[in-house]
């Protein structure tokens, strides 16, 4: 398949910056623009709106899960098995549409994948609340789901809009918006659980996602994608209002347009030079899910018991138990759910002062080696204290390193199969989510310590992949075409630093 080039001629602009290009240069591509650009107004306004996407349309909406399942417990006497399929169900719709959402996102451009995801969540978010029996609510929960799965494509419209420097502290910085999405819905909770019940809940917390829908209007497509499609003149009057905001020149030249006919194709994923690369990011991302979910599980049942042995050792006492027992969430329930929130903030920070020292492969690595090693100390029969300290370490880390693979991830793949790419890894995250139920609650009433164990397994493999993935992306711009080798494109112009170097390869270290 030959690549087709064609430049394109710019009214207006300043000198391209040395660092970006030769004096000599006369052609540019959308990179070289980005970075000439650089961070300024238009990336702060666009880090608010992509923060409110993750807070309202993901955070919230998977937070009140929590809050959701015991209240229809008690209120709908439903048994165990129909709760947590409540759940399930979620997941299951997030499962199925997010390589449809990435293909969507790949075909027909980002900001259109991401409005009809956000409004097909608002819609269905509002139903739930008018639901009159567990049926009706399952089904539109599950739709629900189903829109959430194109939350994660807000990241891939943020991140082809940063610079290289600004790339991965400003993707990871979107795990704070989450905290505030959860802390908001928990406080929401305790205002309109006790007077309004869960309907209102439901209704006001899918509110948020009207603001963002309105603000989608302001949106532009991304560059990177119109350039890939064709569409060259929109693609600079969007670098054109990106200078304008931001006071900065735009470059003199040519524009580079690449023409690429097929978009958003999964096969693309399994070329030689990304099929190694797929595989292991597929493993890890389901690790991630499999591992952090299963940790906010596990947290409960340890608590509860006050430390690993305590499950260990207690013998099952047989009494006549009702199936249909519950209780109601309490004030100090709404607390507890506010420190595990708040214990991710350190995970965050962490990640943020690595990534960029050590590269995006070796902090995935190190975040699930600290997770799998605080899992085996688990099997100590540690103090509460103790138990408490590890399991917030353990949840720190592991979300740490979900962050970081949203960073890798959308860097590694070209703009042609970007979100799908961002889109089949999330769909792989799900997997992990809906079978972890299994191992945290179902195995852990046979063996506490093969549960452990499948956990810290599972983290050790994924940091033996993290370390195997053929490509770093640490200082390199995003790839535009996927007919070109890796190195061709993605080390800036004039930007070479020591133990950087093109190269024609697949893989570059």
């Amino acid at each position: 398949v030959r690549t087709e080039l064609e430049p394109v001629e710019l009214e207006d602009g300043a000198a391209v910056p040395k660092e970006f290009a030769n004096p000599t240069d006369d052609t540019f591509m959308v990179e070289d623009a980005v970075e000439a650009i650089g961070f300024g107004k238009f990336q702060w306004k666009l880090s608010v709106i992509t923060g409110l996407a993750w807070a309202s349309n993901y955070a919230m909406e998977m937070m009140i899960l929590s809050i959701l399942a015991p209240q229809l417990h008690c209120e709908w006497r439903l048994p165990s098995w129909q709760v947590a399929l409540l759940t399930s169900v979620v997941f299951v719709g997030m499962m199925s549409s997010s390589t449809l959402w990435g293909n969507i996102s790949d075909q027909y451009g980002r900001k259109t994948g991401l409005k009809i995801s956000v409004l097909w969540t608002l819609y269905y978010g509002i139903l739930s609340g008018f639901a009159p029996v567990y049926s009706w609510i399952l089904v539109l929960r599950g739709l629900v789901g189903f829109g959430i799965g194109g939350v994660p494509q807000s990241v891939t419209l943020y991140a082809e809009f940063l610079p290289m420097k600004a790339r991965a502290k400003c993707i990871l910085l979107i795990e704070v918006f989450w905290a505030i999405g959860t802390v908001f819905e928990v406080l929401l909770a305790v205002l309109v659980m006790p007077t309004l019940g869960w309907r209102w809940l439901l209704i006001l917390s899918a509110l948020p996602l009207l603001l963002f829908a309105v603000l989608c209007f302001w949106l532009p497509e991304s560059a990177r994608y119109d350039v890939l499609s064709g569409n060259q003149e929109k693609a600079i009057a969007t670098l054109q209002r990106i200078a304008t905001e931001n006071g900065a020149p735009m470059p003199l030249g040519k524009l580079i347009i690449s023409r690429q006919e097929d978009r958003g194709k999964m096969r693309d994923l399994f070329t030689p030079h990304f099929r190694w690369t797929t595989l292991l990011l597929w493993f890890i991302w389901f690790s991630n899910a499999f591992s952090y979910y299963g940790l906010v599980l596990l947290t409960t049942e340890f608590f509860q018991a006050g430390d690993v042995c305590s499950i260990s050792n207690r013998r099952k006492e047989v009494k006549a138990k009702c199936s249909l027992t519950c209780e109601y969430l309490t004030e100090e329930d709404y607390t507890d759910l506010l420190w595990t929130t708040l214990s991710e903030f350190p995970g965050v920070l962490v990640t943020l002062w690595i990534i960029d020292r050590i590269g995006r492969k070796k902090t995935m690595a190190l975040s699930f080696f600290v997770f799998s090693f605080c899992s085996l100390l688990l099997f100590l029969c540690v103090g509460r204290n103790v138990l408490t300290v590890l399991l917030f370490i353990a949840r720190a880390f592991i979300s740490g390193g979900f962050q970081a693979a949203y960073v890798y991830t959308p860097e590694v793949y070209p703009t042609a199969t970007r979100a799908l790419g961002l889109g089949t890894c999330s769909g792989m995250a799900r997997v992990g989510a809906l079978i972890t139920p299994f191992i945290a609650q179902v195995m852990l009433e046979s063996s506490v310590y093969l549960t452990l164990v499948v956990y810290s397994g599972c983290c050790l493999l994924a940091a033996l992949a993290s370390c195997f993935l053929p490509i770093e992306t640490k200082g390199r711009g995003l790839q535009e075409s996927s007919h070109r080798e890796w190195g061709q494109e993605m080390v800036g112009k004039g930007s070479h630093s020591p133990g950087v170097t093109r190269s024609n390869s697949g893989s570059q270290e």
